[in-house]
């Protein structure tokens, strides 16, 4: 029987999504406290591997079990018991034998929070800034996004993936107040992407490059021309999309 997770997360105190030698993970976290239930070595495959200190709002996983689950709100509840305090269990469905975590997701949507304010409450969730970046100009250079699908220029180095092509479905820029809110869209996205986008186009912002350099720098399909990556503490992985037939009882997010 294969299962699907739907959680959320505070990444503050972790080295990221996926396990790693060098520090506490989420998914370390997850499997440890699942394992200890059910009473039996269990592994999740997550939808991503967020970066260190970013958070999420959605982030779905599976794992297999050999026997039924039954009553999957108790053994959620169960999870959140022994779970700490920045890790949330939202549900567990099941689903068909065949559905992937990763594989099957549609899209994925990331937010990335922005603020000139000194804010003692929530300066751990968004990322401080000084003077009002032109939010006109962001917003263009997001639009010519949408022109590219190789992102070469803002994957981090010396990946293993087998392609730097994305397909954007939504990019662009809101202001509230002294905030400034980045939304993207994509059916994948490369390590370190998000971050390095929107240092690039906080550049631009900032009148540092034209459109036309920006477009340039996708081009380049070169990491050193594009802009510095901002930090992994104000980015939200906030949706992930699956189409309904993998779902049993056509169960939807």
């Amino acid at each position: 029987m294969r299962y699907f997770i739907y959680l959320s997360y505070n990444g503050e105190k972790y080295c990221g999504w996926q396990i790693q030698p060098n520090g506490v993970s989420v998914q370390e976290t997850i499997e440890k406290a699942l394992s200890t239930l059910l009473r039996v070595p269990v592994s999740i495959v997550g939808a991503g591997r967020t970066d260190a200190g970013v958070h999420a709002r959605m982030m779905t996983a599976h794992f297999d079990s050999e026997q039924e689950i039954t009553d999957l709100l108790l053994l959620a509840n169960k999870l959140n018991s022994l779970l700490p305090k920045d890790i949330a269990i939202q549900k567990i469905v099941e689903v068909k034998p065949d559905a992937h975590a990763r594989f099957d997701a549609e899209s994925r949507l990331y937010r990335y929070y922005i603020t000139t304010d000194k804010d003692p409450f929530l300066h751990h969730l968004k990322y401080k800034i000084y003077g009002n970046p032109d939010i006109e100009t962001m917003n263009a250079c997001a639009k010519v996004l949408f022109d590219y699908e190789d992102f070469t220029s803002f994957s981090k180095l010396h990946t293993d993936v087998k392609t730097n092509n994305c397909t954007i479905m939504l990019a662009r820029w809101e202001q509230a107040g002294n905030d400034y809110i980045f939304t993207i869209k994509a059916n994948r996205f490369l390590r370190n992407m998000v971050r390095s986008i929107v240092g690039t186009l906080l550049e631009a912002g900032r009148g540092k490059i034209t459109t036309d350099d920006f477009r340039r720098i996708i081009e380049a399909k070169d990491r050193c021309k594009a802009g510095t990556s901002v930090p992994g503490h104000a980015l939200f992985l906030e949706e992930i999309e699956y189409n309904n037939d993998i779902f049993n009882n056509d169960e939807d997010i």
